[in-house]
């Protein structure tokens, strides 16, 4: 049987693994910076910011939810956001990236949290008609922005 659990530092590897197999199943193989000693000091560090839970089934890690607290002015509390949900693709279809999201579901309804949230790429036709299966809304009228690269270094660079 699957495990869902939180991530520990000896996950590491697996999970940068699983962001590199993402990046290229978003065809962006070349765009992660990420290493496994950031991910140890950014999930695992003295104050973390960021959490992960992967599922694991006889020691090895098929699967990984990467999230963090986000804060609703509207509700007045916290909620998650879902920055990455990935499951191999040999092991999709399983229930595991249901069971992930249902880990974080029962985080945000324990702790009193109202949202749980996340972006899905639109011609990523499979994962909408999942995330839809669950229940999950879209937010029409909504377009995410992005502020990197030079733009953020203009702008966050004082005159």
């Amino acid at each position: 049987m699957p495990l869902i659990r939180p991530a520990q530092p000896s996950d590491a590897a697996a999970i940068l693994d699983l962001i590199h197999e993402l990046a290229i199943f978003e065809r962006e193989p070349d765009a992660v910076r990420n290493t496994e000693a950031g991910l140890v000091a950014h999930l695992f560090g003295p104050e973390p910011q960021v959490y992960a839970h992967v599922v694991e089934e006889q020691g090895t890690v098929l699967g990984f939810a990467l999230w963090f607290l986000t804060y609703s002015t509207w509700e007045g509390t916290h909620g998650i956001h879902l920055e990455d949900l990935y499951v191999r693709e040999s092991e999709r279809g399983a229930g595991h990236g249901k069971a992930l999201l249902a880990t974080l579901a029962q985080i945000a309804v324990q702790r009193g949290y109202r949202r749980v949230e996340w972006s899905v790429l639109d011609w990523n036709a499979p994962a909408i008609g999942f995330y839809d299966s669950l229940g999950a809304g879209s937010m029409d009228g909504w377009t995410v922005r992005r502020l990197e690269g030079a733009a953020l270094a203009e702008l966050g660079n004082p005159a």
